[in-house]
């Protein structure tokens, strides 16, 4: 039988070749009573696996029993799976067979397993290593002939390391491993299947079939699907039923969307920083940069009431490890903006033969006895806090250097070239 007829016999919808090679490994384990781990996210389809281990098995003229282990309570899961003698708790009036002696034979599905409490995972791991298991309330052991496949959302070696399943029955179970694909791994696949659900749907509640506009058509793709195949299976009866007009547009579709869809939808940069336009962000790095400045004052300043004498290249190598070791994180035009403001400065100390520091300023005293010491200068002139005149000034520069040509200015200011043309004309700089 081919993976196509395959397909059909169990109503699966899609052509990814993730989806064929999971049905693949199920047809190739199926004649065989090895056990099977079938992994994959909520909604993906994991219960059509063992259907069709079963039914290709030579187990499928015996019972096939499907148990959800999550939707047990933990009080009574070992007696729905395996039995109970008269009196053994309160409420046991009766002797009851469990579903690993009624699937005698056959196969027991169960979904959910890493919601096993750990003391029903002990029960199920003897029942895998020697076919036995025990009646609550029994001291006698049963034999049972049961394959057992078992299918989870959980990433169960996480589980493991929190001490919520155990390892031994982890690798008895996953001796043939099968991880169903989610569906927004089956791109090709969610348009075929919205088309199948919407013809079922418009037979069973007689009806005309749902269709999608292009842009619609574009969002079904492009949406995540959290839920997956049960998800997109539930969107399509909603607008089904609900829907008047049966050409669906995006509008209408996103409707049906959770609130939180436009998170799972690809946006568009818009360019700003938490809302931010350009002129605030290069504010706030010019802002930053006075703060810094304050923070040298003192760092330098410290280091003169040290009992050391001042190094001039100590200093410069402490400054330039100010301003770039820690703003590795800024744009290209915050670091230019530093790196245009460090070499003004450091051309003016090299020009000035007393040493004349920005920050702090040192030169020699005229007293030859305290010729090799330094005194302090501290500058009381306050540098400009106009942002604008900086901006203009480095503008002005950047077009001088490159010819007046604003294509490679504002490359250099890391700007484009049409807010470079727009500050121009609000600074009525002249070229």
């Amino acid at each position: 039988m081919t993976i196509e007829q395959i397909k059909q016999r169990f109503g699966i919808i899609g052509h990814s070749e993730q989806l064929n090679r999971a049905i693949d490994i199920a047809v190739q384990v199926a004649p065989t009573d090895l056990s099977v781990l079938i992994t994959g996210e909520s909604g993906s389809g994991k219960e059509n696996m063992p259907q069709i281990i079963h039914q290709l098995s030579a187990r499928k003229h015996n019972k096939y029993i499907a148990v959800n282990c999550g939707a047990i309570p933990e009080g009574t899961i070992d007696s729905e799976l395996f039995g109970h003698e008269k009196g053994s708790f309160t409420g046991a009036t009766d002797t009851r067979k469990g579903y690993f002696e009624v699937a005698d034979g056959g196969t027991i599905f169960l979904d959910e397993v890493a919601e096993l409490p750990l003391t029903t995972q002990v029960r199920l791991l003897r029942v895998l290593e020697t076919g036995e298991f025990l009646k609550v309330g029994s001291s006698k052991p049963q034999k049972t002939n049961v394959r057992i496949t078992a299918a989870t959302n959980v990433n169960i070696p996480k589980a493991i390391n929190e001490n919520k399943f155990r390892e031994d029955l982890y690798y008895r179970l996953n001796t043939v491993p099968i991880e169903v694909p989610p569906l927004r791994a089956r791109k090709n696949d969610i348009h075929l299947l919205f088309r199948k659900f919407s013809a079922d749907f418009a037979d069973k509640y007689r009806m005309p079939s749902v269709q999608l506009t292009e842009e619609a058509t574009v969002l079904l793709l492009k949406y995540r699907w959290p839920g997956n195949v049960r998800q997109l299976k539930n969107v399509t009866e909603q607008i089904s039923v609900i829907e008047k007009h049966k050409l669906i547009t995006a509008e209408v579709l996103l409707t049906y969307l959770p609130e939180n869809s436009e998170a799972s939808l690809p946006v568009l940069y818009s360019g700003d920083k938490d809302g931010m336009t350009e002129r605030d962000i290069l504010y706030k790095v010019l802002f930053d940069m006075k703060k810094d400045v304050a923070d040298l004052k003192k760092v330098v300043f410290q280091v003169i009431k040290s009992d050391s004498k001042p190094n001039k290249e100590e200093i410069n190598d402490q400054v330039f490890d100010r301003l770039y070791g820690e703003q590795d994180n800024l744009s290209s035009i915050e670091r230019r903006l530093e790196l245009a403001q460090f070499n003004e400065d450091k051309t003016q100390k090299r020009s000035n033969s007393n040493f004349t520091e920005d920050v702090v300023g040192f030169r020699k005293t005229d007293n030859p006895e305290e010729k090799n010491d330094y005194h302090e200068i501290v500058i009381e002139e306050e540098e400009s806090l106009s942002i604008s005149d900086t901006e203009k000034k480095l503008i002005k520069k950047a077009l001088e250097k490159h010819g007046g040509k604003r294509k490679y200015a504002a490359e250099d200011l890391g700007i484009s070239e049409r807010t470079l043309y727009r500050k121009i004309k609000e600074y009525d700089i002249e070229q």
